[in-house]
């Protein structure tokens, strides 16, 4: 008998087919966003299940799960909307989808640090206006070629960033828990603390998986050790950054243009983010490629099979 799984979003054809093959799918078909109690509801009857990055489980969830429930399988590389550690003791496995969407978020990144650096939502509210003059100083942005570029999280992401960045001739720093082995490195100058790596940053790309300790990681006081007229960019998850210092920042000058993926409380956007100009927004698009999103779902898929066939998931969390 096929396990029951419960998919709290859809699936793109492919592999919304492949989990109808594997398993009693229970599907969302209607798209409707299901809460964390609609989750525990539907998930009574099931064996596992399909969730996304948007879904929170927290320890209160967890705690109400039916003990049929076994496997939680995240689409996502990040796993904190999920209470891990409450689900270990509950004898819950957690996995998520790491590695197959490095090259999607970052080429988000490059267009980010880009689309803010060259001040492209002004320049397309201007061409959609078509009222501009070219003029010698119309809309002057920053230029990204051998300037120095700060990566905060220098984890596969943090890596394919540095890689395309080398392509601007820039100089690469980094911050990271622990210093990458030089081969890893491939030349960039590793800091131990976020003052020195904010410091060499006259650009910042936000990389790092989002914990307790990068909660508000960019702060009015961090914000400060940055180069005045900085760009930073933000791939990552929307907590890192604290809204109201960055804002200030910005209208001051010291930050001279944001990019954002990600969000705190996403979808929603603080709404003084949105009176700004030196601003380029994009709605979570890091993984959204049609390979990226099938690679992520077959790595979902591929973790809830290994775990029913009694081996141990590959990217088994807790």
């Amino acid at each position: 008998m096929k396990k029951k799984i419960l998919v709290t979003k859809n699936l793109l054809k492919e592999t919304e087919e492949r989990v109808q093959k594997l398993f009693d799918a229970k599907l969302n078909k209607e798209e409707k966003p299901y809460t964390t109690e609609d989750i525990v509801t539907m998930s009574k009857d099931c064996d596992g299940i399909l969730c996304f990055g948007t879904n929170k489980i927290d320890t209160a969830a967890i705690g109400k799960l039916s003990d049929k429930v076994k496997i939680i399988a995240n689409y996502a590389v990040g796993f904190g909307n999920i209470d891990i550690d409450a689900a270990a003791k509950k004898g819950i496995v957690v996995t998520n989808t790491p590695e197959v969407l490095t090259e999607a978020t970052a080429d988000i990144s490059i267009l980010l640090l880009l689309g803010a650096s060259r001040r492209a939502y002004e320049g397309r509210k201007y061409a959609e206006e078509q009222s501009w003059t070219w003029k010698t100083d119309f809309l002057l942005g920053k230029q990204m070629s051998n300037r120095k570029l700060g990566i905060l999280g220098m984890g596969r992401i943090g890596r394919a960033v540095a890689k395309r960045a080398r392509g601007f001739g820039m100089e690469i720093h980094y911050h990271n828990r622990t210093k990458l082995a030089s081969h890893l490195e491939e030349g960039a100058i590793y800091h131990d603390n976020i003052k020195s790596l904010f410091n060499n940053s006259e650009f910042l790309s936000i990389n790092c998986p989002a914990t307790k300790e990068t909660t508000n990681l960019v702060n009015e006081q961090s914000i400060n050790y940055l180069p005045d007229g900085a760009v930073v960019t933000n791939a990552a998850r929307g907590d890192i950054i604290d809204d109201t210092a960055m804002i200030k920042a910005m209208k001051s000058g010291k930050v001279f243009a944001l990019g954002l993926d990600v969000y705190n409380g996403e979808p929603k956007i603080n709404p003084e983010y949105l009176k700004l100009n030196n601003l380029f927004l994009l709605p979570h698009l890091g993984s959204a490629t049609f390979k990226t999103r099938i690679d992520m779902g077959n790595r979902a898929i591929d973790n809830l099979e290994s775990f029913f066939n009694n081996k141990k998931p590959k990217d088994q969390v807790n």
